[in-house]
């Protein structure tokens, strides 16, 4: 059978590539290699680590802070087994949804591993289709180290330590990136003692210098201890878990937990039947995503940038645009990265760091969720909004939060990226009182010299 568009990999790209081809007339089907549809976001990535999450943040608060509303609970504890099912549910109603969409959309949803073949065609297990368009949807799998190779069961990789079936009395964790501390977030609220080992000299190094700084500090108070600039450099298995070499120090640990990124997933693709070009592991593509195969296209974490699963969802969109005759656009400098331990942390655009380093002339403001009225009510007055302007019309072109519901607030920096706002739009806008959003309209203000609650 030949199609318009052949995407392989169900992920949060390769899902919404075939619904929006299929939605555009062109006849598509996905190639999925797992059991289910959803890739590693809804099956073992984002979804369960943030039910998880959720489920700890819960019994943390109840343990903490419940007393200060004036509830208490006796004999507080917590089901692992019902968090995990919980988790698997959710998953599962997801996968399901998936699985609607393409029926609902006529979209065939081949199983097993594809390999690409010249001519434009696809072996699937003995079985071959055609295609006019294909786009490569793989995703991107974890890196492991050679002298710690995964088990998922005492040394973990970000999928494994999903579904530990106990909480580790000790669980060392090597990588301080978004994953590392998310996933250490959980079983430190469960009662782990957590450390965690990086090689730079800060976590999550990617973010804001001043946000990386909050959050280091708010884990460390969370009972997290933290080797920074150091290195693992060795292991050995014991009776009772294993003993890891960091530097000159070893720590005995039940589990360790190795998230120091992730690489493209190739395998059994067949790219080299194609002849298609490979720079550091990632998929060369053009502007418009298309490989070096014409009529070959890649998205998500197979390609440059980062692997974040709605950048992989603007991407597949793109493409399908791309095919059926539109000049859509992605825009990187709106893509939101956010952190979802407590506090949450979010960012857009540049940082501070990035932009001195570009030579911009900017404006900075702050404003603390001290000051912030819902906040205080919430009983989470924890961080700080910072945005960043540039121009003489001070455009903005960054915006960093680390405090409550920092994921949904970010939002307003994406909007105001994408449709070039000025901070003086943000700092008049009306905002309802009392709200969270405020503090974004207060650091807008600081930067303009014009707020009226920050210092």
């Amino acid at each position: 059978m030949k199609y318009d568009v052949v995407v392989i990999g169900s992920g949060p790209g390769g899902y919404v590539a075939a619904i929006r081809s299929a939605q555009l007339g062109l006849k598509t089907a996905c190639i999925e290699k797992a059991s289910t549809l959803g890739g590693t976001c809804l099956n073992v990535g984002c979804i369960p680590s943030k039910a998880l999450l959720q489920s700890s943040e819960h019994f943390a608060w109840m343990q903490q802070d419940s007393k200060e509303h004036g509830i208490s609970c006796q004999n507080l504890a917590f089901d692992l087994s019902q968090m995990m099912s919980r988790k698997t549910k959710v998953v599962e109603g997801l996968v399901q949804g998936v699985a609607w969409l393409f029926k609902k959309h006529n979209i065939d949803s081949i199983r097993g591993t594809a390999t690409l073949l010249p001519d434009h065609q696809i072996s699937i297990e003995g079985k071959t289709v055609e295609f006019k368009n294909c786009i490569l949807a793989t995703g991107s799998e974890p890196i492991a180290l050679p002298f710690l190779p995964f088990d998922e069961k005492v040394i973990v990789s970000s999928t494994g330590v999903l579904s530990l079936s106990k909480v580790p009395k000790r669980m060392l964790v090597i990588g301080a990136g978004v994953i590392g501390v998310e996933l250490a977030s959980v079983y430190r609220r469960l009662g782990s003692e957590v450390t965690i080992v990086e090689m730079l000299e800060r976590i999550c190094p990617t973010m804001d210098e001043g946000l990386s700084k909050a959050l280091w500090q708010s884990l460390k108070k969370q009972g997290m201890t933290f080797h920074l600039g150091s290195k693992v450099v060795g292991a050995e298995r014991t009776k009772t878990g294993i003993s890891v070499q960091v530097d000159q120090n070893r720590i005995e640990v039940d589990v360790v937990l190795v998230a120091i990124g992730r690489k493209p997933y190739t395998k059994s693709l067949g790219l080299e039947n194609c002849k298609i070009d490979l720079q550091r592991g990632f998929v060369t593509v053009d502007a418009n995503f298309q490989t070096s195969m014409p009529g070959v296209y890649a998205i998500g974490d197979l390609i440059e940038g980062p692997m974040l699963a709605h950048k992989a969802s603007e991407e597949g969109f793109a493409v399908a645009e791309i095919l059926a005759g539109n000049r859509p656009h992605v825009n990187y400098m709106a893509i939101p990265n956010v952190i979802y331990t407590h506090p949450e942390v979010a960012s857009v655009g540049y940082t501070v760091e990035e932009a001195k380093q570009s030579g911009l002339e900017i404006v900075v403001g702050e404003s603390s969720f001290k000051g912030n009225p819902r906040a205080r009510c919430g009983g989470f007055t924890e961080g700080f909004v910072k945005v960043i302007g540039f121009g003489p019309n001070k455009h903005l072109i960054g915006m960093h939060i680390i405090g409550p519901q920092a994921s949904e607030l970010i939002d307003v920096g994406v909007m105001a990226i994408e449709n070039r706002t000025t901070l003086k739009v943000l700092a008049q806008a009306p905002h309802a009182h009392p709200t969270l959003a405020e503090c974004i309209k207060e650091a807008c203000g600081q930067a303009l010299n014009c707020a009226i609650h920050s210092q």
